[in-house]
């Protein structure tokens, strides 16, 4: 069993968060991994490519594959 309780009671609600949870809360996330850190990189398309790639609901990870595929071989 875990030793916290849950926050969340049985119809799904989230119950009072009281002193004790802002006192132990810590802003932001936890730091990443070195090899899971991301590189910000900005680079100019044509206006037809950026208009497709809109359409696409993940655009990081879809040109990170891509450009795998591209640069692999």
């Amino acid at each position: 069993m875990s030793k916290n309780k849950s926050l969340i009671d049985s119809e799904g609600e989230v119950g009072d968060l009281g002193d004790s949870f802002f006192a132990a809360a810590r802003r932001g996330r936890p730091a990443l991994l070195p090899g899971d850190k991301k590189v910000r990189m900005n680079l100019m398309i044509d206006a037809d490519i950026a208009a497709k790639l809109n359409e696409v609901g993940n655009k990081s990870a879809f040109v990170t594959e891509a450009l795998r595929k591209a640069l692999a071989g």
